[in-house]
């Protein structure tokens, strides 16, 4: 898998967080895991999914989740005007997802922001990558 289909994948695990109970976290990312897996049985070849990426998957939502009373705070005290709990629980996956790679894996901020706003385009509304991208612009300043 390329990285934009893994962070797909890590983005769709954090945000199955919004649904279930953090306790079991683990738990409900193996069994998403476990599922694409069963759904995508055919087109695994053509994924190119391997163990790694499935490994690296699960680490990093899981360490993402781990993580998200201080994302949640940098979030709410940058973004003037919205509170987590007011957002789009899809925005809010994706700007959670790129705080992190750009806090904690060094990533450059135009490429957390160019992923961000892409998979906002894709899971979102219409106004999703808008959103994602000014609320990201003021994360960075």
């Amino acid at each position: 898998m390329n990285r934009h289909e893994v962070r797909k994948e890590v983005f769709k695990a954090v945000f199955m967080n919004e649904f279930h109970d953090t306790d079991d976290m683990e738990g409900v990312i193996s069994t998403f895991l476990q599922g694409r897996n069963n759904a995508e049985t055919e087109d695994l070849a053509k994924n190119n999914k391997t163990p790694e990426d499935e490994e690296y998957i699960k680490t990093k939502s899981e360490d993402i989740i781990s993580k998200l009373p201080e994302i949640d705070e940098l979030i709410n005290k940058s973004v003037d005007g919205w509170k987590t709990t007011r957002m789009a629980k899809v925005d809010l996956t994706l700007i959670r997802l790129a705080l992190y790679e750009i806090k904690y894996e060094s990533m450059p901020v135009g490429v957390a922001i160019n992923e961000a706003v892409s998979l906002a385009d894709e899971f979102g509304t219409d106004s999703s990558a808008g959103f994602v991208n000014g609320a990201l612009a003021k994360l960075v300043q």
